[in-house]
């Protein structure tokens, strides 16, 4: 499963690099995915909407239903 939520990451970061920030992997425990916001991305007041609206949103409809991603701040 690591691998394709890596691949679906991959993608994703392609968005949002376009708001000069990033999303890290961190690891997978289970069906949590640990992340780290990175550049612009980090600290944003809209981080939890990226993370729940859209990261997990991707990850749930492209590797599994039950993904759950987690921030891990710095």
């Amino acid at each position: 499963m690591q691998e394709k939520v890596l691949a679906v990451l991959a993608d994703i970061n392609v968005m949002l690099a376009t708001h000069q920030g990033g999303a890290e992997f961190v690891k997978l425990d289970g069906k949590t995915v640990f992340l780290r916001l990175t550049g612009h991305c980090n600290g944003c007041i809209h981080a939890i909407a990226t993370i729940k609206g859209y990261i997990e949103a991707q990850l749930r409809a492209q590797v599994d239903p039950e993904i759950v991603v987690e921030n891990v701040k710095n």
